[in-house]
């Protein structure tokens, strides 16, 4: 049981309830998001596959769930809000508290890949393809890590900077789809589009984004340029990377996930002053509090959660009707329980205390 009257008297009063409260949304949104388009299906061995590959009509859901730009957006919050002289100790500070974290998820695999080629006898293409689900999520850590060794310096841009960070990803894009150039060239937007969100969330703490002025702009603006990239400009509906689809949004960033992003980024603004004043009871801030102290061992360990979830109880095959569907959402409970003595353990160690 959750203590709340002692949660509640530990908080400082100076603390933004409202920005963890957008995490704890958008924590729960992402790890819900995976577990519910994740799936592996045998061909002969396993391979990773998705219902939104079978059941393009689910693709509205992963606009409700993928709400990475909003994980970006606070944490060029608290980063703002949080860097100091000298700067090489914060970053170095901040990096190793990113890191640290991920070396129990690496060693874990070792022992899960083992264990499942030697005494359950799957070929290692099968193995390959639970840990490529599992580890998937330390790209994010990845892009975070960049980011946050050049809060330094983004927190003297201004908004030029995110006009030129659009600029590139359509460049880029325009390269790409329209002038035929390398495919690889689309990973330059792995920065570019996070860039976005993260160098928002670095002027909404310096108080040159303002949430009742910017937020409905960038709601309204980003949300039908992005619905006109897809009706219109050919890029795909789904906001996930979707197994056997040519073109992702995600993987790498679009265009069309940059504008949704900024569409999720206006939204949030707005939702923030609200949010504030939900998180005054006790009782709704106590499970924010949880979720934020425990951020890190949800974003990591929630798809090692499935995949062993999956693997124990033989959760294969091919994710193409709606029964598919409501029998994952029947899982969801056990996966979480997994997650959550994962968590706990996780804590018990305490590796990494905090997130952001």
């Amino acid at each position: 049981m959750l203590d709340v009257q002692r949660i509640e008297a530990a908080t400082p009063a100076g603390r933004d309830r409202g920005v963890d409260a957008l995490r704890a949304v958008a924590i729960a949104g992402v790890v819900l998001g995976h577990w519910l388009v994740s799936a592996w299906e045998r061909n002969p061995h396993l391979v990773i596959s998705s219902p939104l590959a079978y059941l393009p009509q689910l693709a509205p859901v992963s606009w409700v769930l993928q709400l990475l730009a909003v994980f970006f957006l606070v944490g060029g919050y608290a980063a703002a809000r949080g860097v100091r002289e000298p700067y090489r100790s914060w970053v170095a500070e901040r990096l190793v508290r990113l890191a640290m974290p991920v070396v129990p998820l690496l060693l874990a695999w070792v022992a899960v890949g083992t264990l499942v080629s030697v005494l359950n006898g799957q070929p290692i293409t099968s193995v390959y393809a639970l840990a490529k689900s599992a580890l998937g999520p330390l790209w994010f850590l990845g892009v975070f890590a960049a980011l946050t060794a050049l809060t330094p310096w983004l927190v003297k841009a201004g908004f030029t900077t995110v006009v030129v960070a659009v600029g590139v990803v359509a460049v880029v894009d325009l390269l790409r789809f329209g002038l035929g150039a390398p495919g690889v060239l689309g990973w330059v937007n792995l920065v570019a589009a996070w860039l976005v969100p993260y160098l928002l969330g670095i002027l909404w703490a310096r108080g040159d984004l303002r949430p009742r002025r910017h937020g409905p702009w960038l709601l309204a603006g980003g949300g039908a340029a992005a619905l006109a990239l897809v009706v219109w400009g050919g890029y795909p509906a789904p906001m996930v990377g979707v197994t056997g689809q040519s073109v992702s949004n995600l993987s790498p960033p679009s265009l069309a996930a940059v504008c949704f992003g900024l569409a999720q980024a206006g939204l949030a603004l707005l939702l923030h002053e609200p949010l504030s004043r939900l998180m005054r009871r006790p009782r709704l801030w106590a499970p924010v509090v949880l979720a934020n102290l425990s951020a890190m061992s949800i974003f990591l360990w929630h798809q090692t959660a499935l995949a062993l979830t999956v693997l124990a109880f033989d959760l294969y095959g091919r994710p193409d009707t709606p029964a598919w569907v409501l029998e994952r959402l029947a899982w969801l409970p056990v996966v979480g329980l997994v997650l959550a003595l994962m968590t706990w353990c996780r804590h018990r160690l305490d590796v990494g205390r905090r997130f952001w």
